[in-house]
């Protein structure tokens, strides 16, 4: 990931609604939710909702599916991977053990370990 990237994902998610929509999709796993269920799960009108969710897919963090008139919404693990490697990308220096801690909690994140991380 590149520093615009991170700063493009970062600004989507300087938002209080938009991070907890990506917070319920991340949490929803890959299935996903409806963006009726996304409205719901974050409390917010649908016509507000739907603007948010275009600007976390431009950003790349949440990604749309059409199923006839419904679409359904899910996180893009691959760039929450990358998120958090652009940040941990120098870690401590060179110590990466100090950061051993932080880095197997987010194990969940890498795109291998997707089907399982909100299980």
């Amino acid at each position: 990931m590149d520093t615009n990237d991170a700063i493009d994902a970062f600004s989507a998610l300087a938002q209080t609604t938009r991070l907890d929509i990506v917070r319920a999709l991340i949490k929803a796993g890959p299935d996903g939710l409806t963006a009726g269920a996304v409205a719901e799960a974050v409390a917010g009108r649908q016509n507000t909702v739907s603007n948010h969710l275009s600007i976390l897919a431009r950003a790349g963090l949440i990604e749309g599916e059409r199923d006839g008139r419904t679409i359904h919404y899910r996180a893009n693990f691959d760039t929450a991977y990358r998120l958090v490697a652009f940040l941990l990308e120098d870690c401590c220096g060179g110590r990466p053990e100090v950061c051993a801690p932080l880095l197997s909690t987010l194990s969940c994140l890498q795109p291998e370990n997707a089907e399982t991380c909100c299980d």
